[in-house]
C-alpha cells in the first residue's frame, strides 16, 4: 500500500510540474515527412490518398509478398528480406513518378510564365490571365487550372483560389508564380510584365543546365540500379533450390543476408545521392 500511494502522489507531482511549462508551438514548415510526402503523392498524381495511407499500403504489399516468398522457398530469412524490399516499393514508386512529373513540369513552366506575360500585357486582369491557362496553356497543366477558373467564379476570393492552385500543383516553380501574382495583386505595382520576362529566363537558363548535368549523370543512377538489384536477382535463383534455401535458414545465412541488405542499401542511397540534382524546395507552400 506505501508504494501505491507513493507512486500516485510521484504522478500527481509529476503531472503538476508538467503542467506548468507551455508547449512549444508546432510549426509545419513544409520540411516534415507528412508535408514532403503529401507533395510527392500530389506531383505523382496519386489522388486521394494520404501520408498514412501510403504506409498502409507498404505494409500490406510487404506482408503479401513475405508470405509470398515464404511459400516458394521455406526460408524465413530470404522471405524477411523480399518482404523488406517490398515494403519500400510504393515509396519508391509514387517519388519516382513524383520526379518524372516535376521534372517534365519544369519543361512546361516557361511556356506558362510566357502565356501569363501575355495575358498581362495585353491588359487582363490577374485571374482572368491565370484562368486563360486552362485553355491556352500546355496541356499538362490544364487541368489544375481549369479547376482555378471554376474556383474564382464560384467564390471570387482570389487569395483563396491561388491557395488551393498551389496545393494542387505542389511545385516550387508555381510556388514563385503564385506569390508573385498576389503581391501584384495586393500591393499593386507595374513591374510584373517584367519580372514574368525574368523568371522565364531563368527558368529556361536553369532548364538547360539541369538537362546537361542529367544527361552525364544518367549513366551513374542507372549503374547503380543494376549494382542493387543483381545480387537478389541471383539469390532468387538460388533460392529455387531448396538446397541452397536451406543453406541461408541459420543464424550465419541470417547474418549473410542482413549485412547484404544493408550494404545494398547504402549503396544504393549513397550513389543516387551522390548522383541526384539538387531539387528546389518549396519555400513559398
Amino acid at each position: 500500500m506505501p508504494v501505491v500511494v507513493g507512486l500516485v502522489l510521484g504522478a500527481g507531482v509529476a503531472c503538476v510540474w508538467w503542467s506548468l511549462w507551455a508547449p512549444a508551438p508546432r510549426r509545419d514548415d513544409g520540411t516534415g515527412w507528412r508535408a514532403r510526402t503529401q507533395d510527392a503523392l500530389v506531383q505523382a498524381g496519386v489522388r486521394g490518398v494520404t501520408p498514412g495511407g501510403l504506409v498502409a499500403a507498404s505494409l500490406v504489399v510487404g506482408l503479401a509478398v513475405g508470405v509470398l516468398a515464404l511459400g516458394v522457398t521455406a526460408t524465413p530469412a530470404i522471405a524477411g528480406c523480399f518482404a523488406l524490399f517490398a515494403a519500400a516499393g510504393p515509396s519508391a514508386l509514387v517519388r519516382g513518378r513524383a520526379r518524372r512529373q516535376q521534372a517534365r513540369l519544369r519543361r512546361l513552366w516557361p511556356e506558362v510564365v510566357d502565356h501569363l506575360a501575355s495575358g498581362v500585357r495585353a491588359g487582363l486582369a490577374l485571374p482572368e490571365a491565370v484562368a486563360q491557362l486552362a485553355e491556352r496553356g500546355p496541356v499538362e497543366l490544364r487541368e489544375p487550372f481549369s479547376a482555378f477558373a471554376e474556383d474564382y467564379r464560384a467564390t471570387g476570393r482570389f487569395g483563396d483560389c491561388l491557395d488551393a492552385l498551389k496545393a494542387r500543383l505542389a511545385d516550387p516553380v508555381a510556388d514563385r508564380i503564385v506569390e508573385a501574382l498576389r503581391m501584384t495583386r495586393d500591393v499593386g505595382g507595374t513591374d510584373l510584365g517584367r519580372l514574368l520576362r525574368t523568371l522565364s529566363s531563368f527558368l529556361r537558363d536553369d532548364l538547360r543546365t539541369r538537362g546537361e548535368l542529367e544527361a552525364r549523370q544518367s549513366w551513374t543512377v542507372n549503374a547503380a540500379r543494376l549494382a542493387a538489384t543483381a545480387p537478389w536477382v541471383v539469390l532468387v535463383v538460388l533460392a529455387s533450390r531448396p538446397e541452397a534455401a536451406r543453406a541461408y535458414d541459420s543464424a550465419a545465412g541470417l547474418v549473410v543476408l542482413l549485412v547484404g541488405a544493408g550494404s545494398t542499401v547504402v549503396a544504393y542511397a549513397l550513389m543516387t545521392r551522390i548522383a541526384r540534382l539538387p531539387d528546389d524546395p518549396r519555400v513559398l507552400r
